[in-house]
């Protein structure tokens, strides 16, 4: 009777999010069938579980984080970085379209969220790239993609939440996202310079003898308080002076006093940004406590330790089980919003990665860059809509100009599968 609740309730949670049901209400009802359905479980446990999901002390540094990073916007510290990748890629094929990935990998350790991120480029940049000469579709593509980097850096949401449910060193996966987010910059950059050069989208500017030297003090003067917040947050974490939790209140703290160095903050921008992280953190903890009744059900009914018996049984190989769960999870990705993922998936597969003997923080990776990919990619792609939406680009002409992004990113996710020191060595440098 459980299993055949069990797949009725995954059939109906699936079912509403085809339907585009909100995901918090999608979860619940495939969650409420058992938990009303199966005699031995009290029907009050679902909100008892739904609150404790949401009732976890690193939880907690994602409304901070959130918060610090609607304040750094309000703060005016987006134009200032955007200033100080100008001058870097100037002499770059590609232009502001450079800037795009510079400035995306930048902002994704202030702002944390990449559809946030995605909707500001798309807004101030996309505009200014189609002046350039540079088409509709191209621009459209490099911002949505050059977002995809943002959950990599430190201190993305995403790495908060596999970190707090899979027992994973948050700190840890800081770090290493650092390092695996700056190797995605760098192929991306690297990839729009050669199809930049070929349509002859010129560099931004030239410099004079040591103009740019010049040029490139006065934006990093300007950028470089703004900049120190990831180096404080991992600094910190990993000298013990701060727990992941506590970085987050640090990192809200810094961004007032900077907001009012810049003078751009003040009391009103304050309970803006306030209301604006409520909004956000609470669809965020909606979706946790949801999923984590969900979870909690696949814990009951043993579901990781019979997943994970038949797949070491199945599949005796390693290589092969990250090629099967690299597959599942990029379909995955493209149905299912990457928080609500994390949560319903992360406690089935972290066990049967550590019985193959696969690093943990490796996994965390080949996990969240899945979820990154998928949310770029159709049906549900929400970065690929809500960049499309701002820009009026036509999704076959999205889907059409994005096919050597989609391969950079794929050869960017065998690296970090296949060669565990992409995202491990860092850590063994350090820890």
């Amino acid at each position: 009777m459980s299993s055949q609740l069990i797949v009725i309730a995954l059939v109906i949670t699936l079912a509403c999010l085809f339907l585009k049901v909100p995901v918090f209400i999608s979860i619940i009802a495939g969650a409420g069938v058992y938990f009303f359905a199966e005699p031995a479980v009290s029907t009050h446990l679902i909100v008892q579980r739904t609150l404790s999901g949401m009732q976890s002390v690193p939880l907690l540094a994602v409304p901070f984080f959130v918060y610090s990073g609607v304040l750094m916007n309000y703060a005016g510290v987006t134009q200032r970085i955007m200033d100080f990748c100008n001058v870097l890629t100037a002499d770059m094929w590609g232009g502001l379209a450079q800037v795009n990935i510079l400035l995306s990998t930048l902002m994704g350790g202030l702002s944390g969220s990449s559809l946030a991120d995605a909707a500001m480029e798309a807004k101030m940049l996309v505009p200014e790239m189609r002046q350039k000469g540079m088409s509709n579709e191209f621009s459209s593509v490099v911002t949505a993609f050059s977002s995809s980097i943002t959950p990599l850096i430190p201190p993305g949401i995403g790495m908060i939440l596999y970190g707090s449910i899979g027992n994973v060193s948050i700190g840890q996966l800081f770090m290493s996202g650092l390092v695996v987010g700056i190797v995605l910059c760098a192929a991306m950059m690297l990839l729009t310079a050669v199809i930049a050069k070929k349509r002859g989208y010129k560099p931004e500017a030239s410099y004079k003898k040591g103009g740019r030297s010049q040029a490139l003090g006065a934006s990093l003067k300007r950028a470089v308080l703004p900049l120190c917040l990831p180096v404080i947050i991992i600094g910190g974490i990993r000298l013990g002076i701060f727990t992941p939790t506590e970085a987050g209140a640090v990192a809200v703290v810094y961004s007032i006093i900077l907001g009012f160095i810049y003078g751009k903050l003040n009391r009103r921008n304050m309970v803006v940004a306030l209301k604006e992280t409520l909004v956000t953190t609470g669809s965020v903890m909606l979706i946790v406590g949801a999923a984590s009744a969900l979870a909690w059900i696949l814990t009951k009914e043993q579901i990781p330790q019979a997943l994970t018996s038949a797949m070491v049984n199945t599949i005796g190989n390693k290589y092969i089980f990250l090629i099967a769960v690299n597959v599942f999870l990029l379909i995955v990705g493209m149905f299912i919003e990457g928080n609500a993922a994390t949560i319903v998936l992360v406690p089935l597969l972290i066990p049967i990665a550590r019985a193959y003997g696969i690093n943990d923080i490796q996994f965390a990776f080949v996990f969240i860059f899945n979820m990154a990919i998928g949310a770029i990619s159709p049906p549900m792609g929400t970065i690929m809509f809500v960049t499309c939406g701002v820009t009026k680009c036509k999704i076959k002409d999205f889907l059409k100009e994005s096919i050597p992004y989609f391969a950079l990113m794929l050869a960017v996710l065998l690296l970090i599968t296949y060669v565990p020191a992409t995202t491990t060595a860092i850590i063994d440098l350090f820890y």
